[in-house]
């Protein structure tokens, strides 16, 4: 869709490019910003110039994806880097509603900061624990992803902020993972999430996200059992509230949380895998 309201364009070069002047929005993929029309918006800032790279490993192991790094380009990150998470990244993006076009240009850092329920890379990366680098006039900060989305289209990132990279720490990568999603219809947008995570040292955590309004994460000592789970699935009620739209009304996205939760629990008590973290469409 054209803007027909933007008069201004340029591309960010340096740290200094990203203060905004007033009609100005930051644009990286643009896959949502060029979908409908954005009245307020009179100049873009283009990140893609900055050439930040892809994705990276840091030197305690750790693996940072730029925010401007592509769902398809994250999807070609070596297994060898992602180890075994890389079927829980695959299973995440199909959980995506989109085509393999838009997958060309839509971001890991703009699904993010666009805090949709059933944003898919929210979903992912809530679940590995990973910490958001955030750029602003106050100089870097970080906060983890799973706090920085406060709920249906709403982030911690204030007015000038910019979302620099995603930071997934190793130990979550080296986990063993579970992924199930479910939806009104096969290839329709999610309406519940649920990833599941156990650690080399032993540690779980269990990820619901799309069934509410933003992710919540679960954390065990152990893998739980399955009463433990469920109440603790129950009480996501009290804690975040459960979602409801078009996509599924909030107590079938309840039933189905501590479905897909005990789903994911059993899965990960099987000491040996059948099949890779997948997903639940229906």
């Amino acid at each position: 869709m054209d803007l027909t309201t933007v008069t201004s364009y340029r591309r960010a070069r340096t740290v200094d490019d990203l203060e905004l002047g007033p009609g100005e929005a930051f644009v990286a993929g643009g896959t949502w910003l060029f979908s409908q029309p954005q009245p307020g918006v009179t100049g873009l800032v283009d990140l893609t110039s900055l050439g930040w790279e892809d994705w990276e490993v840091l030197p305690d192991g750790d693996l940072r994806i730029a925010a401007t790094c592509t769902v398809e380009r994250l999807q070609q990150v070596p297994a060898g880097v992602v180890g075994p998470a890389h079927a829980l990244v695959r299973s995440c993006v199909d959980a995506f509603l989109m085509s393999f076009k838009v997958q060309t240009a839509a971001t890991v850092g703009g699904n993010v900061a666009m805090a949709l329920p059933a944003g898919a890379m929210i979903s992912l990366l809530a679940a590995l624990d990973a910490t958001a680098v955030v750029w602003g006039p106050g100089g870097p900060r970080r906060e983890a992803v799973a706090s920085l989305v406060r709920g249906v289209r709403e982030t911690s990132l204030e007015p000038g902020e910019v979302l620099r990279a995603i930071d997934v720490p190793r130990r979550a990568l080296a986990g063993r993972h579970a992924m199930r999603k479910i939806a009104l219809t096969r290839l329709g947008r999610s309406s519940c999430v649920v990833v599941g995570r156990v650690d080399l040292d032993g540690t779980a955590t269990v990820t619901v996200s799309a069934a509410t309004p933003r992710p919540a994460v679960l954390r065990f000592p152990t893998l739980p059992t399955s009463a433990d789970l469920r109440d603790a699935v129950a009480h996501l009620g009290t804690d975040v509230g459960w979602y409801a739209d078009a996509h599924g009304p909030a107590d079938w996205r309840a039933a189905m949380a501590a479905e897909l939760a005990e789903q994911v629990r059993a899965e990960l008590a099987t000491p040996e895998q059948e099949q890779p973290a997948g997903q639940e469409d229906r």
